[in-house]
């Protein structure tokens, strides 16, 4: 009669096999994620590492793509980068049993840029998911730029669409190439399935996404609101450990300028453009016959840039000041 295993080494085999069937499967997905900004192109500007159950997608959320062209709608805010962002996209993601919202980044793209839900009016609550915030609306009220983007409260620059500008300049663009990851660790792709059928209508579900053969779950980009993630199906961290751009600060203490408000009825002639040789950013625009700007430059002092102003929100009185991010 063979020897048996005593309980002790069955239930030592078992876990054995389950903590082995747990690296290969955190393997896989950080396999995964470094694939999608590898192979997209992005790997010269986004680094990603694998350590303690995440892949930490570090980047500076500056994009390398057209900024703020085509904002009608402005906040009076501007792209500022973001020096050490890192994104945590679990490893062994699960899905939950209902969605999680929260007032910043539900995820990332794979250039780095922080991917927000479509409103600009903070959290939405559960029962605000299903019902379509039409005064919260980013594209429609005009706060987005051509790409899909534009800079928050942070000066921070994120999307709150599909990226159309990422999505052009990858390397390996298609129905089926992986555009972003959700904080709870699942893809995010355009607005087909990968095999390049249509999706039909009805099935994506509230967080705009979807089970898949792969990962289990997925999102996409769509036409129609809510235009990309709307909140986080999978079991997530601590909502409040995912990260957070915070508003730039004056140099030494005090507050940084004051909170942009979109001006009602919106702006003309905005536009934003970059000196390469000095690096002087420049976002021009006018409102009701007056002309506004806002003018920056790196300053001497790390992650700090030397602001000047003159903008609707601050009744067009001038603001200087040296701004840093914390």
């Amino acid at each position: 009669m063979p020897h048996l295993p005593s309980s002790l080494s069955i239930v030592t085999l078992a876990c054995l096999c389950a903590t082995s069937a747990l690296a290969h499967e955190e393997t896989a997905h950080c396999d995964a994620v470094a694939a999608s900004v590898e192979d997209a192109g992005y790997g010269d500007v986004v680094t990603v590492t694998c350590e303690d159950g995440q892949a930490l997608i570090a980047g500076d959320t500056y994009p390398d793509h057209d900024l703020m062209t085509g904002i009608t709608g402005t906040n009076e805010q501007v792209p500022v980068p973001a020096v050490g962002y890192f994104s945590p996209i679990p490893l062994a993601p699960v899905t939950g049993s209902e969605p999680h919202t929260r007032d910043a980044a539900l995820g990332v793209a794979i250039n780095g840029v922080p991917i927000y839900d479509y409103t600009a009016g903070g959290e939405m609550s559960q029962d605000d998911l299903a019902t379509y915030q039409a005064d919260l609306d980013t594209v429609t009220t005009g706060q987005l730029d051509v790409c899909g983007g534009h800079a928050g409260r942070g000066d921070d620059y994120h999307y709150h669409a599909e990226p159309t500008c990422m999505i052009e300049a990858m390397a390996n663009a298609g129905p089926d190439a992986i555009i972003g990851w959700g904080f709870d660790g699942f893809p995010i792709y355009t607005k087909t399935n990968p095999d390049g059928s249509e999706i039909a209508d009805g099935t994506l579900d509230v967080c705009n996404g979807q089970v898949d053969d792969v990962f289990g779950y997925r999102y996409h980009t769509s036409e129609k609101a809510p235009y990309i993630i709307q909140c986080l199906m999978g079991e997530t961290l601590d909502l409040d450990s995912l990260p957070r751009v915070r508003p730039l600060s004056q140099q030494g203490g005090g507050r940084g300028a004051e909170a942009g408000r979109p001006p009602r009825g919106g702006v003309e002639d905005l536009v934003f453009v970059q000196d390469a040789g000095t690096g002087e950013r420049l976002m021009t625009y006018s409102y009701q016959g007056a002309d506004y700007y806002i003018k920056y430059t790196q300053s001497e002092t790390e992650n700090c840039y030397d602001f000047e102003t003159r903008t609707v929100t601050n009744n067009g009185e001038l603001f200087e000041a040296e701004l840093c991010r914390e």
